[in-house]
Formats: C-alpha cells, structure tokens, sequence
C-alpha cells in the first residue's frame, strides 16, 4: 500500500506564466482611472484561489507567492525602464 503523505497539498495545478500582460495596455483599456491598476492581477488571484482551496496552508502555495512576487518584479523593472526612455502611462 502506498505512504500516504499528509502534507501533500491539495493544489496539483502549477501556476502560470510569471510575465505580467503589457501594463501600457492595461492602464489605456481601464474604465476608470485608477492608480490601481495591477497587470499581475491573474497571479494574485492565482494565489488567493490556491490558499481557498488548500485550506489556507500557505506552504502549499510558495510555488504562486513566488509567480506573483516574479511578475511585480518583471512589471516594476518594465515601468523603471519606459519612465528611463521618457515613456509614460496615463
């Protein structure tokens, strides 16, 4: 008979892509304007909806706490570069 193993989280998906979507776009497609505006939003969510299912035990979802914290990252470095070029968002 196999080992059950109980710290095995009930989350077998993996999260997505870590690349935020193009954050010019977002802000220009929004309804309202809104300093709020966050193109990681899918990997945020990813992450609430891993903790939903998981019972909120935060070890089984490090894997999306990372995804999330990678795409900021990627979209902050992405602002500081266009802001450098004189490119700016409104």
């Amino acid at each position: 008979m196999p080992d059950s193993d109980s710290t095995t989280p009930l989350d077998s998906q993996k999260p997505e892509a870590t690349i935020p979507k193009d954050y010019k776009k977002t802000f220009k497609n929004r309804q309202a304007k809104s300093q709020f505006v966050d193109p990681c939003q899918e990997a945020s969510k990813a992450s609430y909806d891993c903790m939903n299912r998981n019972n909120y035990n935060r070890e089984a979802c490090m894997e999306y706490f990372h995804a999330y914290r990678e795409c900021k990252a990627i979209w902050f470095e992405q602002r500081k570069r266009d802001r450098a070029r004189g490119v700016h968002v409104s």
